[in-house]
């Protein structure tokens, strides 16, 4: 019997609203998107109803390698056949194995791992030890940025996320994202860590000026501070280099990676940090501990993750797409220079800024009548996110840009009726 499909799609989304979340039901019967995941294989997923997308939003990079990657979904089956979750409390075979190999793709001196369960749980992980290490305080982020709901990762992000949960822990302070100055201002003595992700995209896939992030490593240096680089969606190929921060060549004190660590089919992530720092967690070897974190069948299975990613040719896929994305991008420009406004990219980590702040719901909106799933930006609803998986082959993407272009002719259309 399939898992697929059970019940009819109303029923589903009755029970949802009954007993997961009734305000995320409601959100999308007002905005008229009744979209229920059904099959998926590959950079597709189909409505029960048979419609089928392109997934160009990938959940910020859990499905990089597609959905139900064949080799991910095979390597975790051999793990069930003698592993299990194991014990975060003892020594463990699979998470030193993993560990070690995501150390030998890490810049400079990142050696050491802490293994997590989701990206924002990685996140605190990565300012406790900077508070823990430097005995400082103060941590700055981007205004605009999102590092996840928890705790410190929370303290860090949108006002929008955080304020119902006032008061916040103290000590974070936000500046302007891709502004030395501003963040030289805001430094001290007292700074702990700077965090920032590489490329944020709930800010609206912001790329910073080439020489921001060395800038940003040479004032940490200067105050003391640890430079913590957020790679939960930019991380693991997404920039036609493993780490987003490489094409930017500068290697951070600490380095968070989530989502695509996953296969998009077990959750795991890890904080990697440089092997200085590593006194903290020696003094204190159970000061942090996580149940799930680095469970030994999802350690396995992202084992395959980067056996696929360091395969030759892959990264090189990447570049390729890339290039076909910025050609077709400059050609939606010259088509539809009263919407679009600027198209943002680094590698396949891209974003359409358009004309107003409805202009990327609208786009969400006509993507599921013209067979692409994208979703808008949170924090500038003005852009709309194009993250496709990258094993997207050349046709697809063509099919992708050929869909844009009859969206962005829909918001023209809109626009010149508003």
């Amino acid at each position: 019997m399939s898992l697929i499909g059970q019940d009819p799609k109303e029923e589903i989304v009755e029970r949802f609203a009954r007993h997961v979340s009734s305000g995320k039901a409601k959100f999308f019967a007002q905005v008229g998107i009744d979209f229920v995941f059904a099959r998926r294989e590959g950079v597709y997923v189909w409505d029960l109803d048979g419609t089928r997308l392109i997934n160009c939003h990938c959940n910020g990079g859990v499905f990089n390698l597609g959905h139900r990657n064949p080799r991910v979904v095979a390597a975790l089956k051999r793990a069930l056949d003698e592993l299990d979750i194991g014990n975060h409390h003892l020594v463990s075979e699979h998470r030193a194995r993993l560990a070690e190999r995501l150390a030998v793709l890490s810049p400079g001196d990142l050696n050491r791992v802490v293994f997590g369960v989701g990206g924002g749980e990685a996140i605190e992980t990565a300012i406790k030890l900077a508070r823990g290490y430097t005995g400082k305080a103060g941590i700055i982020s981007g205004i605009g940025g999102y590092h996840g709901h928890t705790g410190f990762a929370l303290a860090t992000g949108d006002a929008k996320y955080s304020a119902p949960f006032e008061p916040l822990p103290p000590g974070f302070t936000q500046v302007t994202f891709g502004d030395i100055e501003a963040l030289e201002e805001a430094m001290g003595e007292g700074t702990a860590a700077v965090i920032f992700e590489t490329i944020p995209a709930t800010l609206g896939i912001a790329v910073p000026p080439e020489d921001y992030f060395t800038g940003v490593r040479e004032l940490c240096d200067r105050h003391g501070a640890l430079m913590i680089i957020d790679e939960v969606q930019t991380g693991l190929g997404r920039c036609g280099e493993v780490w987003g921060i490489d094409t930017y060549g500068v290697v951070p004190d600490i380095l968070v990676t989530a989502k695509g660590l996953s296969g998009g089919i077990y959750p795991i992530t890890a904080t990697i940090y440089d092997d200085s720092l590593n006194s903290f967690f020696d003094e204190n070897p159970f000061i942090h501990v996580s149940t799930f974190g680095g469970s030994e069948v999802g350690c396995y299975a992202a084992m395959e993750v980067l056996d696929i990613l360091e395969e030759e040719g892959f990264l090189a896929h990447v570049r390729e797409m890339t290039a076909v994305f910025e050609e077709g991008f400059g050609e939606l420009r010259d088509r539809h220079p009263d919407v679009l406004v600027e198209a943002r990219q680094r590698g396949l980590m891209m974003g359409l800024k358009m004309a107003g702040e409805f202009c990327g719901p609208l786009m969400t909106l006509a993507g599921f009548r013209h067979g692409i799933l994208t979703i808008y930006a949170n924090n500038d609803a003005s852009v709309s996110q194009i993250l496709p998986p990258l094993i997207i082959e050349e046709e697809q993407a063509r099919q992708v840009l050929e869909s844009l272009d009859a969206m962005l002719g829909e918001v023209g259309d809109a626009l010149q009726g508003a």
